[in-house]
């Protein structure tokens, strides 16, 4: 297996003007400007192999974005080196661009008032793909989708999932063999999240394409990939298997009870921390390997309405991987 993106000591600062509050504060920083440096992203380093899909993961502010536009060649970066299929992405080389594609769950490129089909069309001219090959990808790519239904519709009589869908055709009509994807499934409901996340598996069994995904919800990652990357103020904190990073910092589970009528706090002892409590619902923080049990017995002996149990949050395991390699 190759390497695809090779990382080594990339740093990016910025200078941040600061101000003092009032007219004289104004005055002050239009003569006499204080900057203050920023440090977004302070010397990460890491290796992609083709064909891998990795987790790129981190509180907000904590440098994902900037990263991804650095391997991309949006942004120079500071210092360091990072070397993506071969090429500086800075310097923003032509056989380069035709290989990547960088699709941000915030940002778009379709066109608002024509079909997305326009945008197609466009892309297929930039990117100098033959018809043959055009409509091959087009085709493949729409079922797996299910669009043929809305691409000849005006994008803004589309939903968010569906302009969404439209986005991720228009990224990859060209087949990149490097996808970055920024939040992907940023605001849409649980079952768009779900069919994006599928087509996204679908699309790398199918191109052998490397992957690097930022996301918040922490069902993205469990469900796409093996590798996970944790970056927290532009530092990394974990590199490795999802699994032994669950294994060893999400030790434990939630469960979340509603109840139909009031319980006494005192009635919830000795089934794990209580991190959250009202008469009415309440939360306890379980080691994992007693959930089921734990649960069987609350529902037993306590009125429960409802039980939601869930993982540990992101940002959860994200505290207990810096807090421990702080006191390491």
């Amino acid at each position: 297996m190759s390497t695809v993106i090779q990382v080594s000591n990339l740093a990016r600062e910025f200078k941040v003007k600061q101000k003092q509050p009032g007219l004289t504060g104004s005055i002050k920083a239009l003569f006499r400007p204080n900057y203050k440096v920023i440090k977004a992203v302070d010397g990460i380093s890491f290796d992609i192999q083709a064909g891998e899909m990795v987790g790129f993961i981190g509180p907000n502010g904590a440098g994902k974005t900037t990263t991804l536009k650095m391997l991309s060649g949006l942004l120079y970066p500071t210092s360091g080196q990072v070397r993506v299929l071969g090429y500086t992405p800075f310097d923003r080389k032509h056989d380069f661009l035709r290989q990547i594609s960088l699709v941000m769950g915030q940002k778009q490129q379709l066109f608002w008032d024509l079909p997305a089909i326009e945008t197609f069309r466009l892309n297929q001219h930039i990117y100098q793909i033959s018809d043959k090959q055009y409509r091959t990808v087009l085709s493949q790519l729409v079922d797996l989708l299910q669009l043929d239904q809305i691409i000849h519709q005006p994008v803004r009589k589309l939903s968010l999932g569906q302009r969404m869908k439209c986005e991720l055709v228009a990224a990859l009509l060209h087949t990149p063999k490097v996808l970055f994807l920024d939040e992907p499934t940023i605001g849409l409901d649980v079952v768009s999240q779900k069919n994006l996340r599928q087509f996204i598996k679908q699309y790398n069994q199918k191109y052998g394409s490397s992957v690097i995904l930022t996301s918040h919800y922490m069902g993205d990652v469990q469900e796409l990939c093996p590798r996970v990357i944790i970056i927290h103020h532009g530092r990394l904190g974990y590199d490795g298997p999802l699994d032994k990073l669950v294994k060893q910092y999400a030790t434990h589970k939630t469960i979340t009870l509603v109840f139909n009528q009031p319980v006494r706090k005192k009635q919830l002892a000795g089934w794990g921390k209580l991190i959250e409590f009202a008469p009415l619902r309440a939360a306890l923080s379980v080691k994992r390997s007693q959930v089921s049990q734990t649960a069987a017995q609350i529902l037993e002996a306590l009125p429960v309405e409802d039980l939601d149990i869930s993982e540990t949050s992101i940002e959860e395991i994200i505290r207990h991987v810096f807090e421990t390699n702080s006191q390491a």
